[in-house]
């Protein structure tokens, strides 16, 4: 990622959102994404679509069930798009212990992502890619 300016607010609003996930901090988390909020999941199966209230079940019923999260970041690039939309493409590392039937197990996923901001008063919202 270019070193600017406005690179770097992006960059800290995006460990303000990494910091928030390791700390499981539902009140923060939400605070970040837009109302707007929309994932599509990536495909075309419309099942597994989820807008804000769906982000809110979900971080306050799966999401609260984990037992510790280690979230790790490499930020890879921040491009702004013609419809003044900031895409943040990255690589994460989460590490995350939750309860099994057999007890509480590690698990681990290594994967690219991008989230999508939309600028909201003096910093920005996410509204995709949490």
């Amino acid at each position: 990622v270019e070193d600017s300016a406005p690179n770097r607010r992006i960059i800290e609003f995006c460990e303000e959102y990494r910091r928030a996930v390791e700390r499981r901090n539902i009140g923060a988390l939400l605070s970040l994404a837009d109302q707007s909020y929309y994932e599509d999941g990536g495909n075309v199966d419309a099942s597994d679509d989820i807008d804000y209230a769906g982000l809110r079940e979900f971080l306050e019923t799966k999401f609260r069930t984990t037992r510790a999260i280690r979230y790790e970041i490499r930020y890879r690039r921040v491009e702004e798009t013609p419809k003044k939309t900031i895409w943040v493409d990255f690589t994460f590392s989460a590490s995350y212990k939750i309860p099994t039937d057999e007890g509480e197990v590690w698990r681990r996923q290594v994967a690219d992502n991008r989230i999508e901001l939309v600028p909201f008063e003096d910093t920005y919202r996410i509204i995709a890619g949490m």
